[in-house]
């Protein structure tokens, strides 16, 4: 059997870089931040990448990194996606056989929660251009296989709630042949 992998999208600040580190820890698996596979294989950071190549020529980096990515997995991942790349139709349906668990969180929370993490983020403007840009990826976030409400809730809760609803803490300890993808798809 191949690698199995969980996807986390969601809004910038969201939570998916923290959540998918401690799932990942809890379920024995590896962590893949997506934005740190670019900068990996670009030799760049995401803002210089941004400053020399623009938001298209990032969307391009962030594409074929998540393609590459889904192509080689030999261990079992827990992978946070930066904001941008669940808004991508192409990378949804790269993803589309994999599951993927949106973060919510609401807006105001997420601003809030971006002003204090100390993250240099190219596509956080202002309050007004993060609120459009949220409402804008919300309808591809909610593509997602689940959803996982995070506001006020410790990652220990929310990595929980994940592998409840994806049945991933039995499945991981078992070795199950069964997709967490098609159990979760079906259960809905």
């Amino acid at each position: 059997m191949g690698a199995r992998a969980v996807f986390l999208v969601g809004s910038m600040a969201s939570g998916k870089s923290t959540v998918g580190a401690e799932l990942a820890r809890r379920l024995g698996w590896d962590f893949v931040d997506l934005d740190a596979r670019i900068e990996a294989r670009e030799q760049k950071t995401v803002p210089e990448i941004f400053r020399d190549h623009g938001e298209p020529g990032f969307r391009v980096a962030e594409s074929n990194a998540l393609q590459h990515l889904t192509r080689s997995l030999e261990r079992n991942s827990v992978v946070a996606l930066g904001g941008g790349a669940f808004a991508e139709t192409t990378n949804r349906a790269l993803l589309r056989n994999w599951p993927s668990v949106f973060l919510h969180a609401p807006v105001e929370e997420l601003w809030q929660r971006s002003q204090t993490d100390g993250i240099e983020r190219p596509l956080r403007k202002d309050r007004d251009q993060f609120v459009r840009l949220h409402a804008e990826r919300l309808p591809c976030y909610r593509q997602a296989t689940i959803m996982v409400e995070t506001s006020g809730r410790d990652v220990a809760s929310v990595c929980a709630e994940i592998e409840g609803a994806l049945q991933l803490g039995t499945q991981a300890k078992r070795g199950g042949q069964d997709s967490a993808a098609s159990r979760s798809r079906n259960s809905r």
